[in-house]
């Protein structure tokens, strides 16, 4: 442990060195984006060419010396299973293999280094999909400072918010193997006091770890802060956060609302990806995003890959994660639906700004006697399974089906651990199957509903 505090302390040091630059950048003109777009693109493209075999086969004849942003549209996309299936041959740096990957987060008990400077972290995505990606030590400082900067920015521009404690309550996932968790861990501080409240522990527990924490800034799932917001209209959360910043689900306009008008604070929308980190992030002056322009490059398409114009929300999108060349992402096919704004934000940022993104947020699973589980109880012990591919979860009167394509370890264990954590929320005799499938029922728009509740 005390590697690790060292490691840590140094990682400090290193976010404290990149931050100003990195809240100045918030005000960068966009020729200047532009052209920090282009020249990491051009570094990222020479490090994929000459540490990544498999980059090196499907980027033949591309010279990063001349390429431009545009360019890009040559390069056929990669998908998540392009990248599970060849993840040794595309990470940079020959020591990580998606095995010794696998065995440090199974290992996980809280936030650890991998070979003592790097992240790996564990996603479903918004459709169940499994994925594992990798962090080099600057790059996990660059996320973070991603994430963190609009904070920044905010408190310096508002001397009443900058005169309040820097506490930040952080209500999403609770292991290390999550980006969430993990960033705030790592960087933890006393100058941005970052508190977990794993969504995964009953509400009560929240409830009363939020009354006693007061935090000035309350982060989390639009899920959990919709319960949240329940809370407080009841009397039982008794907080006055100044901002609320919801992440990692879709916000939708009534969730917004709900929040805004349950704590009397602006709500900013964080879009984030384990894959690359900060994507987009609000800025408590309007709704909607500012895409993270200088770290990643985002291509809103259309089902057949062609590019769309502002104001026409998009099929998915190929994102180039332009900050993090330890695992390069070229062209990654997101399925997440944004549109892209014309109109300017009244902060005055030349990041180009976008609607919040379209979808459905995971709903929480109500249970009889009013008990509210949220999805994480089942998915944090189901991410853990490296043979499993996807996943469904159809609710039961007193607990769900688990479906998985793939294979798990111990099904039985699996569903004994899912239960232990709803007998935790509040649920008598849980009961929770774990069956093996070859495929799962698509919607009409071909996603994967993750989570089925019980018909109303």
């Amino acid at each position: 442990m005390a590697d690790y505090e060292e490691r840590r302390q140094r990682h400090l040091a290193a976010l404290a060195e990149i931050m100003p630059e990195h809240v100045r950048r918030l005000r960068w003109p966009a020729e200047r984006l532009r052209d920090e777009r282009r020249e990491r693109l051009r570094d990222l493209l020479r490090v994929a060419l000459e540490r990544s075999p498999w980059h090196r086969d499907r980027l033949a004849g591309i010279d990063p010396d001349t390429l431009v942003e545009e360019d890009l549209q040559a390069i056929p996309p990669m998908t998540k299973d392009d990248l599970m299936a060849n993840w040794d041959r595309i990470v940079t740096d020959r020591r990580l293999t998606l095995d010794r990957a696998e065995r440090h987060l199974a290992g996980l008990r809280s936030d650890a280094y991998l070979l003592d400077e790097f992240h790996a972290v564990v996603s479903g995505g918004s459709t169940g999909r499994r994925g594992v990606f990798a962090f080099g030590w600057r790059p996990w400082a660059v996320a973070f400072a991603g994430f963190m900067r609009p904070a920044m920015w905010d408190r310096a521009a508002d001397p009443e918010v900058g005169a309040m404690p820097n506490r930040i309550a952080m209500v999403a996932a609770g292991t290390s193997s999550h980006m969430t968790a993990a960033l705030g861990q790592t960087f933890a501080s006393p100058s941005a006091e970052v508190r977990p409240f794993p969504v995964i522990l009953p509400m009560e527990q929240i409830v009363a770890g939020l009354n006693d924490y007061q935090p000035t800034m309350l982060m989390g799932y639009p899920s959990a802060l919709a319960l949240l917001a329940v809370e407080a209209r009841d009397g039982r959360l008794k907080v006055a956060p100044r901002r609320v910043a919801s992440t990692s689900e879709p916000l939708l306009p009534h969730v917004r609302a709900s929040v805004e008008e349950a704590f009397c604070a602006p709500v900013a929308n964080m879009w984030g990806t384990s894959e690359a980190g900060p994507m987009g992030i609000g800025c408590w002056r309007s709704p909607g995003l500012h895409l993270c322009d200088d770290l990643v490059i985002i291509e809103p398409v259309d089902a057949a890959g062609r590019p769309v114009p502002p104001s026409t929300t998009s099929d998915r999108i190929y994102v180039t994660a332009i900050s993090n060349p330890t695992l390069p992402l070229i062209r990654l096919e997101i399925t997440d639906r944004v549109t892209v704004l014309d109109e300017p934000c009244s902060c005055g940022s030349a990041h180009r700004r976008i609607a919040d993104i379209g979808g459905r947020v995971e709903d929480s699973l109500a249970y009889p006697g009013g008990v509210l589980v949220h999805p994480h109880v089942f998915g944090a012990v189901i991410l853990k399974e490296p043979a499993m591919i996807e996943y469904q979860v159809r609710q039961t009167p007193a607990g769900g089906d688990v479906l998985v394509v793939g294979a798990v370890g111990d099904a039985a264990a699996v569903a004994r651990e899912i239960e232990a954590g709803l007998a935790g929320a509040g649920i008598a005799d849980p009961s929770v199957a774990v069956h093996v499938v070859d495929e799962l029922q698509r919607q009409d728009t071909g996603k994967v509903r993750r989570f089925v509740p019980l018909a109303r």
